[in-house]
């Protein structure tokens, strides 16, 4: 481990954007987090991020910072297609892995990385949704648990973002593109958080854009069993934004910025409870303080490594998301409920 007690040393694959500009300066905040080195297949690129980022160790390949035993563990922010074989060649190469989502472009390929993460058990892995670790997202599960909505029922998701450029990732089919792998997934996700349970069936519209062959505006309804239901619609040429809407039989949570939580400002949820001649009683505004979900995130992982404990979400999570996403696009194929 890091010459500073009780820090893991990470290595961050690729100088993507969201490692250089969101993670990396998140995790360097970190109480249990040091970015140590950064590499890219171009040296000059991860020498010029190293400097930029104040990251001791700069690298020429994929493959020299896995050797590198001064790295404990390894962020994978590649795009989609390369998320599992790498990191398949870090686990095996004896480091932890906290790896982005969409952590997988199928199912099966998800999978094969569990498969691979059981076979060494002494690796942690574990997919990046960041947004679950924030206070306010446990604030909203802990008042879901506690009955603050009563009978928890149904969740509604609205996110969005425009971005018709050809040239970006997140608009080419054949390496993960489209909105359901981009943000579709975290609509997917949030309903299995809060529901604690898999969906049994669903049904779906997706809309594909005719110049890059990707979605570009999906809706969903998911039937959890027992009348619970959750529903979203996702787009990349939409108006930017997003809102989770959770309610119950005698409750509603509402969550402002649910997923791109800001790190310089506080954010907020609005709690409104009651039933009977207090039911329309103003909902109660719960601010939280200013954090930086990403660092949360690295920490936990990173206490995880340093206490050989469980990481906060399961690897096994990430496949039954994946399940999801197909189901969706196999209702669309075929115009009916998809069964799972």
């Amino acid at each position: 481990m890091s010459e500073v007690a009780n820090k893991v040393r990470w290595g961050i694959l690729s100088t993507a954007l969201i490692g250089t500009a969101k993670v990396i300066p998140a995790m360097q905040k970190g109480t249990f987090s040091e970015v140590t080195g950064i590499a890219s297949r171009n040296l000059e690129k991860s020498q010029a991020s190293a400097r930029e980022l104040g990251i001791a160790k700069a690298y020429g390949s994929y493959e020299e910072i896995l050797a590198d035993p001064d790295i404990d563990a390894i962020y994978n922010p590649l795009p989609n297609h390369l998320h599992v074989p790498w990191a398949v060649k870090a686990i095996e190469a004896g480091k932890h892995v906290l790896c982005e989502k969409p952590i997988a472009l199928t199912s099966t390929e998800a999978q094969q990385l569990v498969d691979v993460a059981r076979a060494h058990p002494e690796v942690k892995v574990m997919e990046a949704f960041m947004y679950r670790h924030h206070p306010q997202w446990q604030k909203a599960k802990e008042i879901v648990m506690s009955g603050g909505v009563g009978e928890f029922r149904t969740v509604q998701t609205s996110f969005s973002y425009f971005n018709d450029d050809g040239e970006n990732i997140r608009n080419m089919p054949g390496i993960g593109g489209g909105g359901l792998m981009d943000i579709g997934c975290y609509c997917i996700s949030l309903a299995r958080f809060l529901f604690d349970r898999e969906p049994k069936r669903l049904v779906a519209s997706v809309e594909n854009d005719p110049r890059f062959g990707v979605d570009r505006l999906s809706s969903a309804i998911m039937d959890f069993g027992d009348g619970l239901t959750s529903s979203f619609l996702c787009s990349t040429q939409l108006v930017p934004y997003q809102r989770v809407n959770i309610f119950g039989t005698t409750g509603r949570v509402e969550i402002e910025i649910p997923f791109n939580a800001p790190n310089d400002q506080p954010c907020r949820l609005w709690h409104q409870k009651g039933e009977g001649p207090t039911a329309d009683l103003p909902p109660q505004e719960i601010a939280f303080p200013v954090c930086d979900q990403y660092t949360v995130q690295g920490d936990l992982m990173s206490q995880a490594i340093l206490n050989d404990t469980a990481v906060p979400a399961p690897i096994e999570d990430a496949v039954a998301n994946m399940k999801v996403i197909e189901a969706i696009f196999e209702s669309e194929r075929t115009a009916a409920w998809v069964t799972l």
